[in-house]
């Protein structure tokens, strides 16, 4: 079974006074890139994290992220003394302006005190870190198995269409076999006309000298070396997909193996019919090097 580079999952969880909400993306990369989201209060999450990871995806551009919400916070008030004193300070201040101008203030409460910024604070109760990180880390095979059979949903469509273009090139090598044979007649016929026009107008024109460049005109110009191996390429590239291993980098690289020898084949075909199918052939290969792209 093929994965796609490209998927998504997303899980929401609880924990004591704690929610949550996880969230899985990867696009297509060369390599693997994970990038990552996460609260750093929460000591030996992100090595948990990328554990996990490491263990499920072997290729993409891999984006987690975390985002913890809590409910009323739980725990004391405290004052500050300097922030008190300051503020103290400040309304004597206020006051005495106040009454050298006529104006008679009345006087603030406690609370409106305390509660001038900066005067109290609350103080959070101690965080119990490690159940919190457990809670998170085990949800990570939940999320993941979410995310890897989105993956394997589009991998199973990217190995549909794959497949379907490999039936393609193996008709159009096929085809191109049949070509091939048809051009060494029309070729024969006309290196022998060549070979008459040159023999009439040569007086000394050594025969073995002729042959030697007939031989080598008929070998730059035999593709069935090319055919050959494009049809071991479509077998590869069939195995490859029927394999369970991770096989987007060596289907990459059988692409390029793949387009040079529909390169080759163009340039050597010197017949109407061999060049279309090798076109035929680049249009091909390079549409199916773009669904490629997108194989772990």
């Amino acid at each position: 079974m093929i994965h796609s580079m490209t998927g998504f999952a997303a899980l929401k969880g609880h924990h004591a006074a704690w929610s949550w909400a996880w969230d899985i993306r990867a696009v297509n990369a060369r390599g693997f890139d994970l990038r990552l989201k996460l609260p750093d209060w929460i000591e030996g999450l992100e090595p948990a994290v990328r554990k996990a990871l490491a263990g499920a995806v072997t290729r993409g551009s891999v984006s987690v992220g975390l985002k913890l919400t809590r409910e009323a916070a739980a725990g004391g008030v405290a004052l500050d003394a300097a922030a008190l004193d300051r503020a103290l300070s400040m309304l004597v201040e206020v006051s005495q302006a106040a009454v050298t101008r006529g104006i008679v203030l009345a006087a603030p409460s406690a609370v409106e005190i305390a509660q001038m910024r900066g005067v109290s604070d609350a103080v959070p109760e101690a965080e119990d870190s490690a159940g919190l990180r457990a809670a998170l880390v085990a949800d990570l095979p939940g999320l993941l198995a979410a995310f890897n059979e989105m993956r394997a949903h589009e991998g199973a469509a990217l190995k549909s269409v794959l497949e379907t273009q490999l039936d393609e090139i193996e008709a159009l090598v096929s085809a191109g076999v049949a070509a091939a044979e048809a051009r060494r007649e029309a070729q024969a016929a006309n290196l022998r006309a060549a070979l008459a026009r040159v023999m009439d107008n040569t007086e000394a024109a050594d025969p073995d000298r002729v042959a030697q460049e007939l031989a080598l005109i008929a070998v730059k110009s035999d593709v069935r070396e090319e055919l050959d191996r494009l049809a071991a390429h479509v077998g590869q590239a069939r195995s490859l997909l029927a394999g369970k291993e991770a096989c987007g980098r060596k289907l990459d690289f059988l692409m390029q193996e793949f387009n040079r020898e529909a390169n080759t084949l163009c340039s050597k075909a010197q017949f109407q019919e061999l060049t279309r199918i090798g076109l035929d052939l680049k249009a091909l290969i390079d549409q199916m090097r773009e669904q490629v792209q997108n194989v772990e």
